[in-house]
């Protein structure tokens, strides 16, 4: 049977019952922002938002989230509650405010700092502060207090997503032991020796095994959690059920490998696009040369300066290319208030200019470099109009831009240079598999990309697309339901605990209305 809308919102019937889901991110699927005075909504940049969105607009319930725009307090009512998406409200968005100094210390600070680097094997320091750490505590104690409000004593099941939310739920259960909760971990989960240098280690397993399940994209990352477990806490793991036992409690960690909606790429493209795709190839003086694209944030784990580096390689080495073809790379700023980020921006800047500059003529620059965010149509576009689509990340827990690249192509064309180093490699192996350190490996991937036949391009492509269509995000949707449900078959059981008895910050009671905002605007998105 073929994963959809319709088959999960079955499956989320039959396993949630009366339970209410509660999804908790730290990016919020939609933002309100002024525009000429007016307010207008966007879809920020991320896959984590694009991936979830379509599954709670299947499913309903609420979405906890920090609430980033500058409009978003004035859509909002008093307790942050607005319906989504505003142009058709299909379930809650619960928007939790944070000070200037929160966001710095536990967003910038301990989770990109800290966690980020430290869970990313790109030989970058992690940063530990204590402050920061103080913060991020209190910023997961927040986030308990206005997910326990939602739940309002009723049976819940609560799904984390992320690294910036790891006490989370151990949180929730000193107050809920009742709730239902499960946390999805979207990065890599480092081996034991590299984790435990964190000086909070122990503080964020306790944490995190409060979860009843707990996902990561392979297998791979489960066993690392769970050695990091057996050696810092005294606790029982049954390896057969792939389970740990602390405290009376259990909790189950599975592999459970994300993906995309597939059918959005032809709603994005629409009947026009091959007119909208002439349209940017006369914009960006592109003619009809092929297009190899990148689609990032400029953050140093996608390997943007690696893939670079590889294009002047190609082009030394392969001369005849020159002029035949373009590079286009779509960098999202990312993190900017941090220095290795911005430090990033101009070493990609640096290498653009010098590429063109060796390599280049008066009538045709090798790299087009787009250091702007841009929305799902004209990222579909990208990867419609592309000959191929280079994924060089130097370490990613799955990479969705992979799998969204393979389900725009209906046409069965085009090539995946894909880095071997991330969780869609896995899965996508007939892509063109490539060591993003290999300076001349990398090369020779995008020379293959340039120069495949169609027969290889189409015989590849089916078998990526049959992947990606089978295991879309409602397929993962729906095993994490299955499996919530299996292992926890009595949801509706009392709530007798109050936000009081942990000591978290009280809020005031919600208003039960929602408010939604008429699209002003098209959606935006990397």
């Amino acid at each position: 049977m073929v994963w959809n809308t319709q088959r999960l919102l079955e499956v989320a019937r039959t396993r949630l019952g009366n339970a209410q889901l509660i999804v908790v991110a730290n990016r919020e699927p939609y933002i309100h922002r002024y525009r000429e005075g007016e307010v207008e909504w966007i879809r920020p940049a991320g896959g984590l938002t694009t991936a979830l969105d379509p599954v709670m607009q299947a499913c309903g319930g609420v979405w906890v989230a920090h609430g980033s725009g500058e409009a978003d307090r004035d859509v909002c009512d008093a307790a942050g509650r607005v319906g989504v998406p505003p142009d058709q409200p299909r379930y809650t968005l619960r928007r939790v405010w944070l000070t200037r100094e929160q966001e710095e210390g536990y967003y910038y600070g301990f989770a990109n700092s800290c966690l980020w680097p430290l869970c990313h094997q790109v030989f970058c320091r992690p940063v530990f502060d204590p402050q920061h750490w103080q913060i991020y505590r209190q910023v997961n104690e927040l986030f308990a207090a206005a997910v326990l409000e939602e739940a309002q004593n009723g049976p819940a099941l609560i799904f984390v997503q992320d690294y910036h939310f790891a006490l989370l739920p151990r949180l929730l259960k000193q107050v809920r032991p009742d709730l239902i909760i499960a946390h999805f971990w979207h990065i890599p989960w480092p081996e034991v020796d590299k984790f435990l240098v964190c000086p909070w280690a122990r503080d964020i397993l306790e944490g995190l095994l409060g979860n009843d399940l707990l996902g990561f994209h392979t297998q791979h990352d489960c066993n690392n959690f769970q050695e990091c477990v057996d050696r810092t806490l005294e606790c029982r793991l049954n390896r057969e059920e792939f389970s740990i036992i602390r405290g009376g409690r259990q909790t189950r960690v599975r592999p459970f490998p994300i993906s995309v909606d597939t059918d959005l790429p032809r709603r994005y493209l629409g009947p026009n696009w091959e007119s909208r795709a002439a349209q940017w190839r006369k914009k960006l003086r592109l003619g009809q040369r092929p297009l190899l694209v990148g689609v990032d944030r400029l953050d140093y784990t996608k390997g943007i300066p690696e893939r670079l580096q590889a294009l002047d390689h190609l082009l030394r080495h392969h001369p005849e290319l020159k002029g035949t073809f373009h590079f286009l790379q779509v960098g999202a700023p990312s993190r900017t208030h941090l220095p290795a980020y911005r430090d990033l921006a101009e070493q990609v800047e640096e290498l653009t200019e010098r590429i063109n500059w060796e390599h280049g003529t008066s009538h045709w620059r090798p790299v087009v470099l787009l250091q702007e965010h841009y929305g799902p149509e004209e990222i579909t576009l990208l990867y419609r109009m592309a000959a191929g689509c280079v994924v060089s990340s130097l370490h990613d827990g799955m990479n969705l831009v992979a799998k969204e690249f393979v389900a725009t192509r209906d046409d069965e064309r085009g090539v995946l240079v894909l880095s071997r180093f991330t969780g869609a490699a896995r899965e996508l192996t007939d892509a063109v598999l490539v060591n993003p350190f290999d300076v001349e490996e990398l090369a020779a991937g995008l020379y293959q990309a340039l120069t495949m036949p169609l027969e290889e391009q189409e015989r590849r492509m089916r078998r990526l697309r049959a992947q990606v269509l089978e295991h879309n995000i409602y397929r993962w949707a729906g095993q994490l339901l299955s499996a919530l449900g299996r292992m926890a078959p009595d949801v509706t059981a009392p709530a007798t605990a109050t936000v009081e008895a942990a000591g978290l910050p009280h809020l005031p009671a919600a208003a039960t209305h929602h408010q939604t905002v008429d699209s002003l605007a098209p959606l935006t998105r990397l």
